[in-house]
């Protein structure tokens, strides 16, 4: 089992730097019984210059805070404090690449109401791209993304999660490496933890907000597209337009980009090798590490 944390591991909890071994929390949190939490999933990455950056950590907070909004989570904190706060994590771990957890839980509560106060965890651990290097194998899941009109789809609340969860254990048991879930009207949606893109005929398309986490990776994406020129477009997505694409990635920050072998066992027009798909995930490790982009790996 993978170790997220040791005896010497240093973690801040409420404005306290203590050691992982020795936090607690209380038993009897809404958080733990109902997941009414919040979280957020950060990089930091050690760039070109040789100084650890925190990737877009203005805007993961910003949505940390909204998540929190979203469902109604006292949120008290000034997010400079705790972007503050997530670096003294690295320092005191003596980490340079990391993944940074943000979780804002809630204080002892049995009921149903809104909680009353919020306590904020930041936790880092040492964690390669999620999904792996190699390309996926990828199942049309049998669980659909939650209905908008039944949850704040565009927090990225903990409680959603066992969506997640339970769709992309349903695929490995099949022995695929990841699932794709359609929203309630049929459309794709997004992975258990990354948002979708595909090719096709040299445009880049992805599903508009509405029934997906808008993600942070997927705004850099549509970012990257912008700036080298690639024409990409946002709309409704069914499933007959992946079977005939010529490339499909995920992207996330836990992810970052990786491409896809194959959509139920139908591979894609493309090599990945020759894909947009391609130059976006070398383009975003490049933003990533504050290095320079060679535009010429763009096909003509």
């Amino acid at each position: 089992m993978y170790s997220y944390y040791n005896e010497n591991t240093i973690l801040y909890y409420n404005g306290e730097f203590l050691k992982a071994t020795e936090a607690k929390i209380d038993l009897y949190g809404q958080s733990l019984h109902y997941g009414y939490a919040v979280f957020e999933g950060i990089r930091a990455y050690k760039t070109a210059s040789g100084e650890v950056k925190i990737f877009k950590a203005k805007e993961h907070f910003d949505r940390f805070k909204r998540s929190c909004e979203l469902i109604h989570m006292p949120y008290d904190f000034n997010n400079e404090e705790l972007i503050a706060a997530c670096y003294k994590v690295l320092e005191l771990n003596n980490m340079t690449e990391a993944y940074i957890r943000p979780l804002a839980i809630c204080p002892p509560n049995m009921t149903l109401k809104a909680a009353d106060e919020t306590h904020v965890l930041i936790c880092a651990w040492e964690w390669g791209a999620y999904l792996g290097e190699k390309l996926l194998r990828v199942m049309l899941s049998s669980y659909q993304r939650p209905n908008p009109k039944a949850f704040k789809i565009e927090s990225k609340a903990a409680g959603l999660y066992v969506n997640s969860i339970l769709a992309s254990q349903e695929a490995k048991s099949k022995g695929y490496d990841e699932a794709l879930l359609l929203d309630i009207e049929g459309f794709v949606a997004e992975g258990p933890g990354a948002n979708l893109f595909y090719e096709k005929d040299g445009t880049i398309y992805t599903p508009a907000k509405g029934n997906i986490l808008p993600g942070i990776t997927r705004a850099t994406v549509i970012e990257i597209c912008q700036e080298l020129g690639i024409p990409l477009v946002e709309k409704q997505i069914s499933v007959d337009e992946l079977y005939e694409a010529d490339c499909v990635f995920y992207c996330g920050t836990a992810a970052e980009v990786v491409g896809w072998d194959s959509f139920n066992d139908k591979g894609f027009a493309k090599p990945w090798a020759q894909s947009l798909g391609k130059v976006i995930q070398q383009a975003y490790k490049a933003k990533v590490l504050e290095k320079e982009f060679d535009r010429a790996a763009i096909p003509a």
